[in-house]
């Protein structure tokens, strides 16, 4: 195999990914690196090409399916590390958990966040996902974000128009731009305000969601007027239960019409807590996973006539 630099010390070959995401499954990585500055990135990616061998981008793992039998190329784990302020603006590296930055955001009496408090993750999948909740999203608070060209090989930056946000994507689901950091603005808000909102919030997730491992919301949620079309019933049952929020309709009360909840293949289950979580009930595999997705899918669109779709990301395959 060709060799090209220092980063080839710091490659590591079949490790485990399973315990590095939220679901707790997957086969290993065949090369793996973790990535702490700009000097890594750019060599690892070059280590990869001179060696032909693909590359994979991992955050904090959370919002993914990884294969069964592994992935077949050099996973890069982001963990960069590093959160500044100058004034109302915070920038934070891609590698740094997203509740890093609330809780500095936090005190520093900055608000903006609060909505975001219990999504697991980093800044930089939050941001590549345009990640959301309570009818806010991580696109709201975007200044400008700093990204590898792959294309180019140069650091690019795009300010929050040119990111191109919609709903739960970006420019970056593009895999030759590769999160490095990002610049979000705050308003300033009282500490004490800012901190119970935070702990409602918790505590919402804690009585809502299931405490088994998962990947998160499985399925995007539906545009009420998706709804109204396919399924009129529906649409006045979604009114009536008051489970419209911002033009959409959530995943989990539409898999719970289809009568899914706990609905179980393998090891995987749909979560009696919220019909949107599949959990890992502690022997699942990617396999079981992706059977009882297509289950949903198929169920859904049989009795009530509307196609979900995937929220979570396929690693690997």
């Amino acid at each position: 195999m060709v060799q090209t630099s220092m980063i080839e010390n710091k490659i590591q070959i079949n490790i485990n990914l399973a315990p590095m995401t939220t679901f707790k499954i997957g086969g290993p990585a065949r090369y793996f690196v973790i990535i702490e500055n700009k000097e890594e990135l750019v060599d690892a990616f070059a280590w990869a090409n001179k060696n032909n061998i693909k590359c994979s981008i991992l955050g904090g793992g959370s919002n993914l399916l990884v294969n069964d039998r592994g992935v077949d190329a050099l996973v890069m784990k982001i963990k960069t590390k590093g959160i500044f302020s100058k004034g109302d603006l915070i920038e934070a590296a891609a590698g740094e958990d997203l509740a890093k930055l609330i809780s500095f955001a936090t005190s520093n009496s900055l608000t903006g966040l609060e909505w975001a408090a219990g999504i697991p993750g980093t800044v930089g999948g939050a941001i590549r996902g345009n990640a959301g909740a309570f009818g806010s999203s991580i696109s709201e608070a975007i200044e400008w974000v700093e990204s590898y060209n792959l294309s180019a090989s140069e650091f690019q930056k795009f300010n929050q128009r040119a990111c191109r946000f919609d709903y739960r994507q970006s420019i970056f689901n593009n895999n030759n731009l590769i999160i490095w950091s990002g610049v979000f603005k705050f308003k300033p808000g009282k500490k004490q305000e800012i901190k119970k909102e935070i702990e409602n919030n918790i505590k919402y997730r804690n009585i809502k969601q299931p405490k088994l491992p998962s990947a998160g919301s499985v399925f995007k949620n539906v545009t009420y007027e998706n709804i109204l079309e396919n399924n009129p019933g529906l649409a006045e049952l979604a009114d009536k239960d008051r489970v419209v929020k911002g033009n959409k309709v959530g995943s989990g009360w539409i898999i719970d019409q289809a009568g899914l909840k706990g609905k179980k293949i393998g090891g995987a289950k749909v979560s009696l807590e919220h019909g949107n979580f599949i959990v890992n009930t502690g022997n699942a595999s990617a396999e079981d996973v992706i059977m009882l997705i297509s289950f949903i899918k198929q169920q859904v669109r049989n009795k009530l006539n509307i196609q979900l779709n995937e929220e979570i990301e396929y690693f690997g395959y």
